[in-house]
């Protein structure tokens, strides 16, 4: 697996995290399949059941965050993780236990499979575009949409850039 970020942005991402108080450090990606982003549902019975996330989850104490992603997405969906291409920005919440959690969001590319979600942790998955109608109607955090706008103008960008380059070459 390929990592397109620096070791140094991460050290940099969790110092201002602890200068900020922050208790809990959080990883999620937005990945593609097939034109559209992987969200899930939350299930019920956890905290903020019905709510739609990206998939990912909580870093282990004295765990790398990249490391952490990768391994959370395994977990909850079954998809491995090829590339994680770049940093699409963080946001804050507070976690079911109170402490202060700083979301870090990647855009990450995934071996396509089948997803395979934790019936306790998460109850459906959705492959939308921001575009969709049922986008809208999906109960999805201001800070969830926002990154996924941000990764959308990311993969614009970079297929323009793509579609040029293969023109010159």
């Amino acid at each position: 697996m390929r990592f397109g970020i620096d070791e140094l942005t991460i050290k940099k991402l969790l110092k201002q995290a602890e200068r900020d108080g922050i208790q809990k450090i959080v990883v999620r990606a937005v990945i593609k399949q097939n034109g559209e982003f992987l969200l899930l549902e939350r299930s019920a019975s956890e905290f903020l059941g019905g709510l739609i996330v990206l998939p990912g989850g909580a870093v282990d104490a004295g765990e790398d965050i990249l490391h952490a992603l990768t391994r959370e997405i395994k977990e909850e969906t079954n998809l491995v993780i090829t590339k994680i291409i770049n940093y699409l920005g963080s946001f804050d919440h507070f976690s079911s236990s109170g402490k202060k959690t700083r979301q870090f969001n990647f855009l990450a590319k995934a071996k396509l499979g089948k997803i395979k979600l934790d019936p306790t942790e998460h109850s459906n998955y959705f492959l939308v575009n921001p575009s969709d109608k049922e986008f809208s109607k999906l109960n999805i955090s201001n800070g969830t949409k926002a990154t996924l706008l941000i990764a959308e103008k990311i993969l614009k960008s970079d297929n323009v850039k793509s579609k040029f380059l293969e023109k010159i070459f």
